[in-house]
């Protein structure tokens, strides 16, 4: 444990990709096994990767390549889950893939899962999104998420590295209880997976997050989907690394690529200690 005066000198190189994903499942893991690698050459030792990155087609159609997710991997693993073990286990990395079809005990509603696979290729940590997008957002869509998934119930940490992770999946992110609810848990840095519309991510995307920055007085790193996807989605990418002060360090161009920076929990010690409002808290 850090004493009061003793200065915090961890630090974590993470990445956030960005995607455009389609509804074939091989295809897109074979986008996210080339960003990665090019993740680990830059540094990064936790790579997030976006909500819905190995298909992005109908929600209905989810129930179809939905996987078991077992700590070990076993024979019940499917082509998601056999990659993204194989893939942290040869990069030497932990990866956190947002936002991933998980079977549940309905066959027809599986969870959206953000997994968090370690570099021995173990499930350290899995989180099922609390809040569905059933929305209609004025772009010739309507979402109704909860005709298809299954909500979760409980906030879910994990340590990578030393540095205590919260979890949370796209749509969360409007709702502040939760990530109260992680900095409870000890979060030092929020991971969001998403895929923001484009409606809805031109206008609020940067707001929301700096906003749970600000407030959370925590590091966020924010993976999305960004581009054109079938049935006409169009989504708003903009992945990017915040820093516990709200400002963006860095962020994604448009299309596919990766945003790569570092946690530092100097930075996120000093915020707390100078404006200490998480102590100030009086509900």
């Amino acid at each position: 444990m850090l004493s009061a005066v003793e200065p915090d000198t961890r630090e974590l190189t993470v990445a956030a990709l960005q995607l455009e994903s389609q509804d074939d499942v091989a295809a897109n893991l074979a986008v996210v096994r080339d960003l990665v690698g090019r993740a680990t050459k830059r540094g990064a030792s936790l790579i997030l990767l976006p909500e819905n990155f190995a298909f992005m087609g109908k929600e209905a159609d989810k129930r179809a390549i939905a996987e078991v997710v077992s700590v070990e991997g076993s024979p019940a693993d499917g082509p998601i889950m056999r990659e993204l073990r194989a893939l942290a286990i040869e990069n030497a990395v932990t990866l956190i893939a947002g936002g991933m079809p998980e079977r549940s005990d309905d066959e027809l509603r599986p969870f959206n899962a953000s997994v968090v696979v370690g570099r021995d290729g173990r499930v350290a940590a899995r989180y099922r999104k609390i809040h569905l997008f059933d929305v209609e957002v004025g772009d010739g869509h309507t979402y109704r998420e909860s005709a298809s998934t299954c909500a979760g119930s409980t906030p879910e940490v994990t340590v990578v590295g030393g540095v205590t992770v919260g979890l949370s999946v796209c749509y969360d992110l409007r709702f502040p209880e939760l990530y109260r609810a992680l900095v409870d848990r000890g979060a030092e840095l929020l991971t969001v997976p998403a895929a923001f519309t484009l409606a809805t991510g031109k206008d609020h995307w940067h707001t929301l997050l700096r906003a749970r920055a600000i407030e959370s007085q925590c590091w966020v790193l924010a993976a999305a989907q960004g581009g054109l996807h079938p049935g006409g989605r169009r989504t708003y990418g903009k992945s990017c690394l915040i820093d516990p002060w709200g400002d963006v360090l860095a962020q994604a161009t448009d299309g596919v690529g990766l945003v790569v920076g570092t946690v530092d929990l100097g930075r996120l010690a000093t915020v707390r200690r100078t404006l200490p409002s998480l102590g100030h808290r009086r509900l």
